[in-house]
């Protein structure tokens, strides 16, 4: 009963410090993320109070509930026109950081570590993408326009299934020859269409039912409920369920566009929005979710040998220095300085690396321990990087350079000449 009593008060200490830590980054720009992960490693590996096999399967379970949350609820407060004009930019950039990232990994692994082709390209690719459960709360406290934020929304979960396609596509094969490049394509185009497909189909479907189901006493979460639900759905169909949960979010943040269509007229009444209440309480439950989500990655924080931890810093340094020119050629010239500076910054690895990277080991490939610690360590190291890195671009001189890496951006777009009459 005393431990009981003990873990109770430690969840409201966290949720009243993820509040301080909030207030300290809205003050200082020092990003709560930082503070949060470094709490749970004074939890976790510094004192032992907390040891990740305690949550088991939980873990897992936890974390995925959280980037669904966080996914549908940033999702809601994106508006279609700023959506539709960060769709190409967020494609650009997560292919080609993608690329770059895997190709630049995978060719140090493959130097440095005597890994083989296949698991060192492997490697590189688990590591390939941004973590959408770091970048959307990350980039949801920057000083960046809508648009460049939505831009780094987009990216991460469509990084995010360009990770898990390829990495699977690798396991399965035996040599390089075995890699089709074509089948590859189609499967990453079909996943995000079709995952987007039932993500919008789930958000008009409940946004019919929202009305009766706002009828019922305490129904206020019956809506991420839904999110959870379409997540399920859509991964058992064997596609992205991350990129449904984004969809299904953004219909029903846009739901008014529905009411304004041809389609409205075969309707009894408009189909109901989101208001103000449900998006304040949906916000809310992000926030916590992230709060323990951090704690939780610090726990479970694991201690590697020097040899590893010098490999995951080295390949830290290496995949900022890819990422300035990859945002320099795939953002649009109108993007502000300072928007394209700090989204050279975001290079967090999460939740999809850490559950691929145990994949290896499981089908017995001989290196699959190191690929497994050194994505571990890798994602601290780059979740750590990420967030000193926002805080040093905007309270110190590292700000100029990298204004002068992207000077020649935040030009207005030419104006159009009249047509002559």
């Amino acid at each position: 009963m005393h431990d009981l009593a003990l873990a109770i008060a430690s969840v409201g200490i966290l949720i009243f410090l993820a509040h301080l830590f909030a207030g300290i980054f809205a003050q200082t720009k020092l990003p709560d993320v930082l503070l949060l992960i470094l709490v749970g490693i004074v939890l976790g590996p510094v004192l032992g109070l907390v040891e990740p096999a305690q949550f088991g399967s939980v873990g897992s379970v936890f974390t995925t509930i959280t980037l669904i949350m966080l996914l549908f609820q940033e999702g809601s407060e994106m508006s279609l026109p700023t959506l539709a004009k960060a769709m190409r930019d967020a494609s650009w950039l997560a292919a080609a950081n993608f690329l770059a990232v895997t190709v630049a990994v995978g060719s140090v692994a493959l130097t440095l570590t005597g890994l083989s082709p296949i698991p060192a390209f492997l490697f590189g690719a688990m590591v390939g993408s941004s973590s959408p459960a770091v970048v959307v709360p990350l980039a949801r406290q920057l000083s960046v326009r809508e648009e460049s934020r939505s831009i780094l929304f987009l990216e991460s979960a469509l990084g995010d299934v360009l990770t898990i396609v390829v990495v699977l596509a690798l396991l399965e094969a035996n040599k390089p020859s075995d890699v089709h490049l074509l089948r590859m394509s189609g499967r990453i185009l079909g996943s995000f269409v079709l995952a987007s497909l039932l993500g919008v189909l789930g958000g008009v479907l409940w946004s019919l039912l929202l009305g009766r189901i706002r009828m019922l006493k305490n129904a206020m979460f019956t809506t991420p409920a839904f999110a959870f639900v379409i997540f399920g759905l859509v991964e058992l169909l064997g596609v992205s369920g991350y990129i449904g949960a984004l969809a299904f979010g953004i219909t029903l943040g846009n739901i008014r566009a529905f009411n304004r269509s041809r389609f409205a007229a075969y309707l009894d009444e408009k189909v109901p929005a989101l208001t103000d209440t449900e998006r304040s309480f949906f916000s809310e439950a992000a926030f916590l979710l992230k709060t323990f989500f951090f704690v939780y990655v610090g726990v479970t924080v694991q201690l590697a040998d020097p040899p590893v931890l010098s490999l995951a810093a080295l390949l830290t340094l290496l995949i900022l220095l890819v990422r300035i020119p990859v945002v320099r050629l795939c953002v649009r010239r109108t993007t502000p300085v300072g928007d394209a500076s700090l989204m050279a910054a975001m290079i967090p690895k999460g939740l999809a690396a850490v559950v691929l990277a145990s994949l290896p080991l499981q089908r017995g490939m001989p290196d699959g321990a190191l690929i497994q610690q050194a994505t571990h360590v890798l994602v601290l190291f780059t979740i750590v990087a990420t967030a000193l890195l926002v805080f040093l671009l905007e309270r110190t001189p590292l700000g100029r350079g990298y204004g002068w890496l992207f000077s020649g951006l935040g030009k207005p777009e030419p104006e159009r000449a009249e047509p002559r009459t």
